[in-house]
């Protein structure tokens, strides 16, 4: 196979792909192999790629993003600020919930307030509410949000919140109040929504049947407000290791699939199926723990290695990241020197990968005082993000070979999370997905100090902090001017790589491989989603 050099990838999607016949194809059903299960039906349960792509088909927001995140109207028609701390909102008329029911600014107030009522979220979608004063409703199409300083990322965020009906939970006149809502009945647990009866949407699609581990069916909306799906069943099956994937595809179980190997991409072709890929927002990077004094999965030292910005910049240059690109990722991945890829917003040109610097490295270790290295245990997911586990292993050999012995923990995303968040990782593997394509959505979630009453740091698992650099975000998120906001974030950016904070890695190409009779658009977001599955022309 002919490998593709990262610098052919621009920022827009672009389709590698055989040509093909169009060929008819019966729309009754939709099977898709999905690389990684979503870990709950409840839309605001885990802010992960794969929970948002389901919620998508189902639960909509305000507003949505098309395949390069330019947002687009859904459930509000237009939405305008009044001033710098008032938004106005008009939503679309005559929507309904897949029940039948009306949708209207009851249903949005609800929303805002169940999501700070999630229990035990893994990733929390409060960042995206704290900052709300009061809403009002003038009337039922109509939402006034005043917030509590100025928010020019409004609009943005509302496009990862998706609505639920106030009326299927027992809510009756919702008040909303930042310190608790009234009117509110029994708010859903997260559990709830695995009943279809409960999962109601105003989305294209309805929940059907979910059984865990085996399938997500779900059944066209017939009375849907919008384009109407050209699929009247979609079939979901979680098929987490790459080797079944493809074989389900080429077998003619699925449809579709996501993440084929790039190493059977020839194979998938040469069967007759087609493959597209486009370059994603996702970064992939390593996590050190910096707060612990003494942190697990470190042997021969006391303290924490970490907390020295030395061992940070050794370990950095010790990762030969053009090798992982090349050899893990063949070619089809982007080496990473910050947390979004240049020209996204707040993202710097000049901000270059960590070189490949082995002596530096152990230069550097041995400054901080371990000229004999020191043991580590790497915790990754073996079955999230593309080669997840393989680049782990590849990332352990470099360190290794600078005198930090490393070894590998890999284990099923669901196992990985749970752990990660109980911070049973001094050192981890993960990946990171922009929902806002901006680069405040990035810093917000894994540089900036973790506090829980502002929602920031909520992914921050490593607890880097950096009063300078919150600092300059807090005064981004409530700037709006977008220059100033923009050189606000590139300034917070470079010192968080500067600090190495954590370690980029790259960022992912996804691939989607599919019969030849589809068409499918590659998504910045990485998003699968069937309502953009059409008929090949």
């Amino acid at each position: 196979m002919k490998k593709l050099k990262p610098a052919a990838y621009a920022l827009l999607p672009l389709a590698v792909a055989m040509a093909q016949p169009a060929v008819a194809q019966d729309t009754k059903e939709l099977k898709i192999g999905v690389a990684s299960e979503a870990t709950s039906i409840d839309p605001h349960f885990h802010n992960v790629g794969q929970n948002n792509a389901l919620r998508r088909h189902i639960f909509e927001s305000l507003i949505t993003t098309d395949a390069n995140q330019k947002l687009l109207p859904a459930l509000a028609e237009s939405w305008k600020a009044i001033d710098d701390t008032t938004w106005e909102i008009k939503l679309r008329p005559n929507v309904k919930f897949s029940n039948g029911e009306p949708f209207t600014a009851r249903d949005y107030i609800y929303t805002m307030c169940r999501v700070p009522l999630v229990e035990n979220s893994p990733s929390s979608f409060t960042v995206f509410t704290r900052g709300i004063e009061s809403i009002e409703a003038p009337d039922p199409l109509t939402v006034r949000v005043k917030t509590t300083s100025p928010q020019p990322l409004f609009p943005n965020n509302m496009t990862t919140l998706g609505i639920l009906s106030a009326s299927v939970f027992g809510a009756g006149d919702v008040k909303y109040g930042k310190d608790g809502c009234e009117n509110m009945g029994t708010p859903p647990k997260s559990a709830d929504f695995n009943d279809p009866a409960k999962a109601i949407g105003t989305g294209p699609y309805k929940l059907k049947e979910y059984t865990r581990g085996t399938h997500i069916i779900l059944e066209a909306n017939e009375d849907y407000w919008g384009e109407k799906p050209i699929w009247q069943r979609v079939v979901m099956r979680p098929i987490t290791s790459a080797g079944p994937r493809v074989a389900a595809l080429l077998a003619g179980d699925v449809d579709m699939i996501e993440n084929p190997p790039i190493q059977d991409f020839d194979k998938i072709k040469g069967a007759g199926f087609t493959i597209v890929e486009g370059l994603s927002n996702r970064i992939i990077y390593i996590h050190l723990d910096q707060f612990e004094d003494k942190t697990p999965g470190v042997k021969g030292t006391d303290k924490n290695p970490f907390k020295d910005k030395r061992v940070r910049e050794a370990l950095s240059k010790a990762i030969n990241r053009d090798a992982i690109v090349e050899r893990i990722m063949g070619g089809v991945a982007k080496p990473a020197g910050e947390l979004l890829p240049y020209p996204l917003f707040g993202t710097s040109k000049d901000a270059k990968p960590v070189a490949y610097d082995p002596e530096g490295a152990k230069k550097l270790l041995a400054e901080a005082g371990y000229p004999n290295g020191f043991e580590l245990t790497l915790g990754t997911p073996n079955d999230r993000y593309i080669n997840d586990e393989k680049v782990a292993q590849a990332v352990a050999q470099m360190f290794t070979r600078v005198g930090v012995k490393t070894n590998v923990d890999a284990m099923t995303a669901s196992t990985f999370f749970t752990r990660r968040n109980k911070h049973e990782f001094s050192a981890y593997l993960a990946g990171w997905g922009a929902d806002s394509g901006e680069m405040s959505n990035s810093l917000n979630a894994l540089v900036v100090t973790p506090n829980k009453e502002t929602g920031g740091g909520h992914t921050n698992r490593g607890r880097y902090s950096n009063k300078e650099v919150d600092a300059l975000v807090q005064e981004a998120q409530r700037t709006i001017d977008d220059a100033k906001r923009e050189e606000l974030l590139q300034k917070a950016s470079k010192i968080a790589m500067e600090d190495h904070a954590l370690l980029p890695l790259h960022f992912e190409v996804t691939p989607w491989a599919f019969k030849k009779t589809l068409t499918y658009t590659p998504r910045i977001d990485q998003y699968t989603l069937a309502t953009e599955v059409k008929l090949a022309q």
